[in-house]
């Protein structure tokens, strides 16, 4: 087999002088020469015990970031074939330095894979995922997760545990900041475009391996705290938690990671029903499913296995083909399988979903493709990249409160603009967590933002206030000042980074600390205040919705932060997020989410106004979110008309045409997020009041209208029946159209059982 040529840095040209890939088992097959299955079957035929179970190990890398304290991998076991992928190991020197031994000094050969948690870009940091979700816009989400693999991929890495699917309706839980929000459509469109964004289809060197992510239901944690128990139904799992990861394999996810926590009383890393089951067998997922972190080990946390024996013996039996972190397969398992404990079939069968994604990757051929330290630093932080990053981030601003016009800012006539709160210039609370190799000095913040857009025309005065979570309320006094010598004022308040996350769970999710006190003195200087506020998750902010005028929900923007933020505010973009959570009044409604089902008892309004009494309501609070799922305003506004089926009645397995006509009737040019809804009104099984079932972005003119053609399919009028098999029954069904999950124009059409 001809030589490889390998580009490396100047530091490892020597030590790889000569490198060549021979025709032995060290090196593998070049790429299409011969057939996968037999090149990985003669492989596995020469691999010890031991070594096959290396390959199912995966320790950190000596610089990894990720979770509690690890004992590092290191070269020697690389050398004895202990392992067979990375954690956090990265960067084009340091993944071909590994690589060689790899390749040049254990005993077969075998490449390593380097993965790591490339969650919203790797050093060009993009929105927080929940921010990307805001858009609405999956070309957007899917070019975003394209720049961080090219990145990634020009960094040594081979594998993201990216993207989060998990359906998350509870914002006391942090790592709602990770995924997609908490509506099932929504998420299996997001879903499908992150997968796409980050694999290609692997032919290439800038796409990477994608992992599904926590397989499932990790989002339903009781009391949203992190890593605790899931319990639900059936038909909850299949309807709510399951069909995003259904989306990601369908898209041709290679990875799924299993998750935290139990479901119906079995930890998902021993969960074989549903990993074997449902994710293999049922759904036709041909990957390997990876381990969470120190995830096998927990298992004996959680009760069922005494000992690190047993855990990796029901971990490996229920499908989870790598160990993250726990060392227990490579160290526990050699003697399971010789004792007759564990199936040397069941190691076998995880070793070749290993190799096989190495020989996908052309890891065989060309170990050395991934670490080019040229391309490296051609392909990191780009202008291009760059401004991917600002449109993505304005496009996931959502203005959630405007009267009175508050914004956009009159920039050609602002003298004097107040800046102020504690992340108005807070480079590290821009990017967010799970930020990759992301840096605070590449982050451009708010105050930069303004000050750079505003230029020498406008005063621009900053004042901290009060820090994040704390009680000291003694910068109050240059706030106030601040604000009372400027024409207008805005705010930077929010959550820090840190408080969003994993392990970031909170009972309190309103601003912290003396923020809301902040305002409300500012705001007494009798100045026009906006706030724009920072979080990863949905907050309890009804106090500052009665404070202030004009509020934008910023999440975690990303290395261009401050620039999109300003182009916001000042009306050189004219804002279109929507939010992909509920924003509830308080703690005490959560879960508050759209797409809830109705009760034998709804609330009734009396003759004179009041709610009865026996209801589904509480005494002290409406019923209602502050802001509902799919809200956001614009600089204009737009009207629609009620939505046009194409047919008045449909088979129950035909498709279904809904045109909608938005109208631009403000002065403003500007995007609308078109939302179409349906309910099915009598069913067998109780069914959602109303369920998003498609959405477009679409720009207009002012006085411009636009009709859209939304295609509803049989799944999409479809529920799983008493029998839990997917049907579409007879019966009337109501689509809504408008600018959120509150949409109020509608039409009916009927679904009969046998033709039209």
């Amino acid at each position: 087999m001809r030589a490889l040529a390998v580009a490396l840095s100047a530091s490892l040209l020597t030590a790889t002088a000569g490198l060549a890939v021979a025709d032995t088992p060290k090196a593998a097959s070049k790429a299409g020469a011969r057939d996968e299955a037999a090149f990985i079957e003669a492989l596995l035929g020469k691999m010890t015990l031991e070594e096959k179970l290396g390959q199912l190990n995966q320790p950190p890398g000596p610089d990894n970031r990720t979770g509690p304290q690890a004992e590092a991998g290191g070269l020697d076991q690389v050398r004895r074939s202990e392992v067979g992928s990375f954690l956090g190991l990265h960067g084009a020197a340091r993944t071909c330095q590994y690589q060689k031994v790899a390749v040049e000094e254990s005993r077969l050969g075998i490449p390593l894979l380097f993965a790591g948690d490339v969650i919203h870009g790797f050093r060009t940091i993009f929105p927080q995922s929940i921010g990307e979700a805001a858009t609405f816009n999956p070309a957007a989400v899917e070019k975003s997760a394209r720049i961080a693999a090219i990145e990634a991929t020009a960094h040594g890495f081979h594998w993201t545990f990216a993207p989060m699917v998990d359906i998350a309706r509870d914002p006391r839980w942090g790592r709602m900041s990770e995924g997609s929000g908490e509506d099932v459509y929504l998420g299996n469109v997001l879903a499908r475009a992150r997968v796409r964004g980050f694999q290609g289809d692997l032919k290439r060197d800038d796409e990477m391996l994608a992992t599904a992510k926590h397989f499932v239901a990790y989002g339903a944690a009781e009391a949203g705290r992190d890593y605790n128990v899931a319990d639900m139904s059936e038909r909850t799992l299949r309807e709510v938690y399951l069909p995003p990861f259904q989306a990601a394999v369908d898209a041709g996810v290679q990875t799924v990671m299993a998750s935290f926590n139990e479901v119906g009383g079995v930890p998902m890393h021993a969960n074989g029903p549903l990993i074997n089951g449902v994710l293999r067998k049922e759904w036709g997922f041909d990957g390997l499913v990876v381990s969470d972190y120190t995830g096998v080990w927990e298992l004996e946390k959680h009760g069922i296995a005494a000992d690190d024996t047993a855990a990796g013996i029901l971990a490996l039996d229920a499908g989870v083909d790598i160990d993250m972190v726990s060392d227990i397969y490579r160290k526990s398992l050699p003697a399971a399988v010789r004792a007759g404990k564990l199936s040397q079939k069941t190691v076998d069968e995880a070793v070749r979903r290993v190799l096989r994604l190495k020989y996908k990757l052309g890891l065989f051929d060309d170990p050395y493709r991934f670490c080019n330290v040229e391309r490296e630093q051609a392909r990191t932080l780009t202008p291009e990249f760059r401004q991917a990053a600002r449109e993505v981030a304005r496009e996931s601003l959502v203005l959630l409160k405007n009267e009175g016009n508050a914004l956009p800012l009159a920039k050609g006539k602002l003298r004097k603009l107040a800046v102020i709160g504690p992340l108005a210039d807070s480079h590290p609370d821009m990017l967010g967590n799970w930020a990759g190799d992301g840096r605070p000095e590449d982050t451009v913040t708010p105050l930069q933002g303004l000050r750079t857009a505003l230029g020498s025309a406008t005063q621009v005065s900053y004042a901290k206030g009060a820090s994040i979570d704390g009680k000291d309320t003694s910068g109050f006094a240059d706030a106030v000042a601040a604000a009372r010598n400027a024409d207008a004022v805005v705010m930077f308040i929010g959550e820090s980074a840190a408080m969003s996350g994993e392990a970031s769970s909170r009972t309190d999710i309103g601003l912290p600390g003396v923020q809301q006190q902040l305002v409300e003195a500012v705001k007494a200087a009798g100045k026009p205040v906006v706030a724009v506020v920072f979080s990863g998750r949905a907050l309890t902010i009804e106090p500052l919705s009665k404070t202030v005028p004009a509020i934008v929900a910023a999440w975690f923007p990303g290395v261009e932060a401050g620039n999109a933020i300003a182009d916001v505010l000042l009306g050189d973009y004219n804002p279109a997020g929507r939010l992909p959570v509920t924003f509830p009044r308080s703690v005490g409604q959560i879960p508050l989410y759209y797409d809830h089902k109705n009760t034998g008892r709804p609330i009734r309004i009396n003759p004179d106004g009041k709610e009865e009494k026996y209801t589904s309501r509480y005494l002290d609070s409406p019923n209602t979110p502050l802001y509902p799922f799919g809200w956001g305003l614009s600089y204009t506004t737009f009207r629609y008309d009620a939505p046009k089926p194409k047919l008045a009645k449909i088979g129950a397995g035909d498709t279904q045409q809904v045109a909608v006509t938005v109208t631009n009737t403000g002065t403003r040019a500007g995007d609308e997020v078109v939302q179409l809804y349906v309910r099915d009104d009598v069913s067998s099984v109780t069914r959602p009041l109303r369920q998003l079932r498609g959405f477009q972005r679409v720009h207009l003119k002012p006085g411009e209208s636009k009709t859209l053609d939304f295609t509803l399919k049989p799944d999409d009028l479809a529920f799983l029946g008493l029998d839990m098999r997917k049907r579409v029954e007879p019966g009337t069904f109501i689509v809504f159209a408008g600018g959120s999950s509150d949409a109020s124009q509608q039409a009916q059409f009927e679904v009969v059982a046998q033709g039209r």
